[in-house]
């Protein structure tokens, strides 16, 4: 199948099926979109919403997480598991403050500087926050692919 077709026919897809999540809609910020890709990481999005919505209310800016002890981060995430990710994510909000006046760097290889920043995630916040051209890659992604290409 044609690159281009393939493209077209997934995005049409996308449009028709995508769920209505917070950190897709046009009010998001590059902060939720952020939070969001570090909460995902192994974690079904059943999991992550209400935990991303206590998180977002409770602290709408890294500025906010970063003033909060460590501690804090931990006991919010829940259960979402992995809760190393919680320390990085709290870590990454201390170097957006410092490093980048309290705002979410718009470049992916800022981003990728910030702790707990894969490849992944850093494409991801660059193009689902800033709209930049990365190339995003999940397993997900390679699922769909091996499908469509390899039957």
């Amino acid at each position: 199948m044609d690159a281009a077709v393939l493209h077209a026919r997934l995005s049409d897809w996308f449009d028709d099926a995508a769920r209505d999540l917070p950190w897709r809609l046009p009010s998001r910020t590059p902060w939720g979109v952020l939070v969001s890709e570090f909460m995902l990481q192994q974690t079904p999005v059943s999991r992550v919403l209400p935990v991303w919505e206590d998180w977002m209310s409770r602290w709408p800016a890294p500025a906010d997480l970063a003033a909060a002890p460590a501690g804090e981060a931990l006991r919010h995430w829940g259960r979402l598991g992995y809760p190393r990710r919680a320390l990085r994510l709290h870590a990454a909000a201390t170097a957006v403050v410092v490093h980048h006046g309290g705002n979410v760097p718009n470049s992916y290889a800022e981003l990728l500087a910030l702790p707990g920043v894969g490849t992944y995630t850093a494409a991801a916040v660059a193009a689902f926050a800033f709209g930049h051209r990365e190339t995003v890659v999940d397993t997900n992604i390679r699922r769909v692919h091996a499908r469509l290409v390899g039957g």
